[in-house]
């Protein structure tokens, strides 16, 4: 008997695990672009395991050889249809960094290997379906799905593609966080009805030769117009933007011409909170198919084994992230009861040392709503919570994951539990009871916070969607002036975008300063990356704010942004020629020589050896002094040193390269 079996958990994986359940087929099979993993931090766990508790038979195919046809039929032909997943990632962002180099290992994949997937991977695996099963339901859903629901901008490309419905063949797009959808469209396929009458589910896209019979529709740009015209493109963005609501939101559709209409429904509503209880409880096992211990696990669970998933979505309204689009604004939370036995489970683990990683979500600390009437009205189409400044509505109240961290760090067997995800540090600041502030800085914080200001510039923090600078810094006042009182010596450490739509060369540099009065060099600095379905994607490639229509400033060439990258790490060595040329560009070469102040010194052959460029006069007094004190220590000269007081400029031992460091 196959190890899944014996016991006695995992879906099946192969088709002798399936005759092993006694099935001559199943009903469906669910194509992933990842390994297989058993856990409710996977997507294709969630959505197989949410079928399996409704009664329908799901068999696991992980990805599949592609260049073989026959790879995709291993199981047959299901009853009702085939579902397709990227995984937990779009396949090109899993694939590919920000310069558009090849990665070299796949977390989600066995042992990290790279390459056992395909660049779009939905749409490839749709194709290879249809090749062998030509009347058989497809249904795609997952991130890579449902970012690219609409015609979008793709970054690898650099060109607006179809709808992944367009390109792939399958009927049907179940986008955002598809629980609800996905069982609605198993019982509709069970009753015999035709994957091409699945018009009226929430949370779905499908094609159609006819506009449907609504008075709530809004007509996007057609693909011609907003794949030639960038403004049309900002136009469509910016109404899908606006539909993100399950309250608010319209049917939206986009003409293909001889296609026909690719249409949206409105997204699925929120789960209460007996409804998150219920999928999170569902019987995962919370590890790989032992067919990976060969290769040693998958990476990505070893991140996320012992984490836990309170709460799904945010209204947090970052620019540069997809949430708005796949989870959607509404904070959906989870018992405490719920979490607390996971907790308890977890201590059971063999290999738990008693520390629980994380508990949060999107936003660690969102547990309801930013506002009453959410759950009822849906979010503000046209205003954000938290930006520019918190919205006089916000509830901005922390009692309630104050009392659930205080409950799951007081089980046995927990010694710590962190806090990884994310804290939103103007939530806190708009929350007027510091309790959570200081419980974070005692219990949850282990020398170092994560934080994310993102940049310094306000005139960028702007186009982030990112409270202003001063913000921050009032938060790490505060968060420094606790520690200070609990006697720990913990620090924030920021993290920050380079070559965000927005920020200039000057911009750059501006962050470069604050880096250095940090006295801090980011270990790794993560260029903006354009990914699908983000406000700031949109920015890059149409160069207008679709939300106002203001143009927009967008580093794009590489050598740009190697340069804001090179001056964030301005004290490596390497990046030493870039830093000075982004000094140039920005007019800022009194960054540039021996003052206290400077970003980078002088070396040999620039023709600043003596002075250096923008060294101002106090600053050569200043160094000269210095300089002497040091030869008055080392030489103990009576006379050496009244002469040194007399003429303090012409001590020919205080040479500048006492004064030199690495730049």
């Amino acid at each position: 008997m196959p190890a899944a079996l014996q016991e006695g958990s995992l879906l099946p994986a192969s088709p002798d695990e399936m005759r092993m359940r006694g099935w001559e087929k199943p009903d469906f099979v669910y194509v992933i672009g990842d390994a297989y993993v058993d856990h409710s931090s996977f997507g294709p766990a969630v959505i197989s395991r949410v079928l399996e508790r409704y009664g329908y038979r799901v068999c696991i195919l992980s990805q599949p050889d592609w260049k073989d046809e026959n790879s995709i039929a291993v199981f047959g032909e299901p009853a009702l249809g085939f579902l397709v997943s990227s995984g937990n990632m779009d396949s090109m962002v899993n694939h590919y960094t920000v310069a558009k180099k090849r990665r070299h290992e796949d977390a989600y994949s066995p042992g990290g290997k790279a390459g056992l997937r395909p660049d779009r991977a939905v749409i490839v695996y749709c194709n290879l379906i249809r090749k062998r099963f030509k009347n058989t339901p497809i249904i795609i859903g997952g991130i890579e799905a449902s970012l690219r629901r609409l015609c979008h901008y793709d970054y690898w490309d650099d060109k607006v593609r179809h709808s992944i419905l367009v390109d792939s063949g399958a009927d049907l797009i179940s986008y955002g966080m598809g629980e609800k959808s996905i069982v609605e469209i198993a019982d509709a396929l069970k009753s015999g009805l035709p994957a091409d009458s699945l018009t009226f589910i929430r949370g779905t896209v499908y094609r159609s030769k006819n506009l449907p019979d609504t008075e709530k529709l809004t007509m996007l740009p057609s693909f011609e117009e907003s794949s030639t015209s960038k403004e049309k493109y900002a136009e469509s963005f910016r109404e899908q933007y606006r539909n993100t609501d399950p309250f608010t939101a319209s049917v939206l559709a986009e003409d293909y011409g001889s296609r026909g209409f690719v249409i949206q429904n409105p997204p699925a509503l929120p789960l209460s909170m007996q409804e998150m209880d219920d999928i999170y409880d569902l019987p995962f096992t919370g590890r790989w198919h032992p067919m990976y211990d060969k290769d040693g696990g998958i990476p990505a669970l070893q991140e996320i084994k012992f984490s836990i998933t309170s709460t799904r979505g945010c209204f947090g309204g970052c620019s540069f992230c997809a949430l708005t689009f796949h989870q959607g604004r509404i904070v959906q939370a989870r018992s405490h009861e719920s979490i607390l036995a996971e907790a308890e489970r977890m201590t059971k683990d063999p290999l738990f040392k008693g520390y629980i990683h994380d508990i949060g979500g999107p936003t660690a600390d969102f547990r309801h709503p930013s506002c009453e009437k959410q759950l009822t009205k849906g979010v503000c189409r046209d205003r954000q919570c938290l930006f520019p400044k918190p919205c006089p509505n916000l509830r901005a109240d922390h009692r309630d994951y104050v009392k659930l961290l205080r409950k799951v760090r007081s089980l046995p067997g927990v010694k710590k539990v962190f806090i990884r995800s994310g804290v939103r540090f103007d939530y806190v600041l708009a929350d007027r009871d510091d309790t959570f502030l200081r419980e974070l800085a005692e219990h949850h914080v282990s020398g170092q916070l994560r934080v994310a200001p993102e940049h310094v510039s306000d005139d960028v923090l702007r186009l982030m969607g990112k409270p202003e600078h001063s913000v921050y810094l009032e938060f790490v006042r505060r968060f420094d002036g606790i520690c200070k009182k609990l006697g720990k010596n913990q620090y924030a450490v920021p993290y920050f975008i380079s070559s965000h739509p927005g920020s200039t060369i000057s911009d750059a540099v501006a962050l470069a300063e604050y880096i250095r009065d940090l006295n801090y060099t980011p270990e790794q600095v993560q260029d903006f990356y354009p990914t699908p379905a983000t406000l700031s994607t949109c920015m890059y490639y149409t160069g207008i704010h679709p939300l106002t229509g203001k143009k927009v400033y967008v580093p794009r060439s590489p050598h740009e942004k190697a340069i804001q990258r090179a001056l964030m790490q301005y004290r490596r060595p390497e990046n030493r020629e870039l830093v000075l040329e982004g000094l140039k560009k920005a007019g800022r070469m009194d960054l540039y020589g021996y003052g206290p102040k400077c970003l980078i010194r002088p070396i040999r052959g620039e023709g600043h050896d003596k002075i250096g460029a923008g060294r101002k006069k106090q600053d050569r007094k200043t160094s000269d002094y210095k300089s002497q004190d040091r030869n008055k220590q080392k030489h103990k000269n009576p006379d050496r040193e009244r002469q040194d007081k007399k003429y303090p400029g012409k001590n020919r031992n205080t040479g500048n390269r006492s004064r030199r460091r690495p730049s």
